[in-house]
């Protein structure tokens, strides 16, 4: 499954226990509503992976949308976890704070599952 606009996209893949995603492109006013609508549509599991290493810009739009799903998952009893951000958008996640409250992981080649880190 994938949303797309001119400057951003998302794919999915739901697995038995997770959800993965990968944004890649810009998070800004024009492209929030594709984001949202991912982060709305996918289906409740106990972890949602977002993919961030892709994304150039992460704007308040952005921010706050990750906020709302967050808040949203966690209602459903689910973690919404942040992998990979790119790092302009891990500037982004400190200077608001959220990487406090979100957990952030980072991959390797050799480890490909997410060891959490603080970012």
């Amino acid at each position: 499954m994938a949303e797309r606009s001119e400057r951003f996209d998302v794919r999915m893949s739901v697995g038995e226990h997770a959800v993965d995603m990968w944004a890649v492109g810009e998070v800004d006013l024009a492209t929030v509503g594709t984001l949202r609508g991912a982060l709305w549509a996918a289906p409740p599991r106990p972890v949602l992976r977002l993919d961030l290493s892709g994304v150039r810009l992460l704007a308040a739009t952005g921010v706050r949308a990750l906020v709302a799903a967050h808040l949203r998952i966690r209602a459903r009893g689910g973690e919404l976890v942040l992998v990979d951000p790119d790092p302009v958008v891990t500037r982004v996640l400190r200077a608001t704070g959220l990487h406090r409250v979100i957990p952030i992981c980072r991959t390797t080649p050799t480890r490909p599952e997410c060891d959490l880190v603080a970012a």
